[in-house]
């Protein structure tokens, strides 16, 4: 079965995509201690570094995994974007915004048995698209339907117990639970479950609270491997501490910094979305639009030279090295280095959520994320992992043709 240009043949096996959202390897070597089932992915099965899209934030790269493509393809850019035609910022958690369809729907039409479990809502109408199958949100399972989720009575007929809140870190537990608690039931062909990053914005590699969510985590990789699937284990994006040696968050507020420069602007940051208490929507990635394109280079050449400022192109260039769809995105786009995040206004932002210790993502220093498989790739599919070509995207082709 082809899905945009990409063969996804049947296969024996339950084959099973997994995004840890925010993971980076950091995470995995710090706790290798207490994940023996991932250490034993990595040493008997295969593991690489592979790059995520960007920007390096959720929608886009969770939509780009069960697409197959980059955002230039299947148009999603980021969790906000700014709309010309109705003159407005909004969240792209529609279908509508899709340019393509997904592996999920596409081979749930065609005859295989598919199951999504997401630990954010906000990604499961696009997940669902054309989706004649499972998906849920461990967010809303409470809420799960037959007719809109192919499930119902998910807290206690497959769960047995109630949810965790969106900012418990068991709500990522939950969803990897729910995939084995499904595969338990009744057979799938393909599974996709994606959590959320709440810890990995509260707590370094090694920190003890982020181990410990981490041990759950590996039991229930564990449970999934007894069951006999294939398994692929990426993440969307990496982390970093973004703070000064204070520990205070180290921002640069461009919309305000280039308005007192007389250089008028909107900058939409993609990272914005429902989920503030993670990251206050400061992150390392942003688009703007100019209200004088003249002032283009000015603009351009001001933001170079602002500290912890890395990378500014324009639409063109933008589009071009970072494969994205050049109508959703700014006049400029402005990346930060690994410390730093890119803010609006200060009073756009709800900073007492971030006072201290303020961890995000969103540039190429949060790109290079880890890809694990439970068992060991053929040849041809090694070497390529080894390559470091490799795109998380990749994902589902890995599963589908790399055993």
């Amino acid at each position: 079965m082809k899905v945009n240009n990409r063969n996804y043949p049947e296969t024996k096996n339950t084959i099973i995509g997994i995004c840890m959202d925010g993971t980076s390897y950091p995470y995995y070597e710090a706790a290798k201690e207490v994940m023996p089932n991932l250490q034993r992915f990595i040493k008997k099965g295969d593991m690489g570094m592979v790059k995520s899209v960007i920007p390096s934030f959720t929608n886009p790269n969770n939509m780009a995994i069960v697409t197959g493509v980059p955002p230039i393809e299947n148009g999603i850019c980021g969790n906000f974007y700014w709309d010309k035609d109705l003159h407005e910022e909004v969240m792209m958690n529609d279908p509508k915004y899709l340019k393509v369809p997904t592996i999920l729907g596409t081979l749930s039409q065609n005859g295989r048995k598919v199951a999504v479990v997401t630990a954010k809502d906000k990604l499961r109408k696009m997940l669902a698209y054309n989706l004649n199958g499972i998906c849920f949100s461990a967010e809303f399972a409470n809420q799960a339907t037959m007719k809109e989720h192919g499930i119902e009575n998910v807290e206690q007929g497959l769960m047995g117990k109630e949810r965790p809140g969106i900012y418990d870190p068991d709500i990522s537990v939950y969803c990897i639970e729910a995939g084995v608690k499904l595969l338990q039931k009744e057979h799938f062909d393909v599974m996709y479950l994606t959590t959320t990053d709440f810890v990995q914005h509260k707590y370094a590699p090694g920190d003890p609270e982020a181990n410990d969510f981490l041990s759950k985590i590996d039991y229930w990789l564990g449970e999934l491997d007894k069951l006999g699937a294939l398994i692929g284990v990426t993440a969307d994006h990496g982390m970093q501490a973004k703070t000064n040696e204070e520990g205070a968050p180290k921002i640069q507020f461009i919309e305000e910094l280039l308005n007192e420069q007389g250089i008028k602007s909107r900058v939409i940051l993609p990272i914005a979305d429902p989920y503030v208490v993670h990251h206050g929507a400061l992150g390392g990635y942003g688009t703007l639009y100019l209200e004088d394109r003249l002032q283009l280079n000015r603009a351009k050449n001001y933001l170079l030279n602002l500290d912890g400022i890395e990378t500014v192109l324009t639409n063109e260039e933008a589009a071009k090295k970072y494969e994205l769809p050049a109508d959703r995105i700014g006049d400029l786009v402005v990346l930060s280095d690994a410390s730093t995040t890119i803010g609006r206004t200060p009073d756009w932002h709800d900073l007492d959520k971030v006072k201290v210790g303020l961890r995000s993502h969103g540039s190429e220093n949060s790109q290079v994320v880890p890809m694990i498989f439970n068992k060991k790739l053929n040849p041809i599919y090694s070497a390529k992992l080894a390559s470091g070509k490799v795109r998380n995207f990749d994902l589902f082709d890995f599963l589908s043709n790399g055993f």
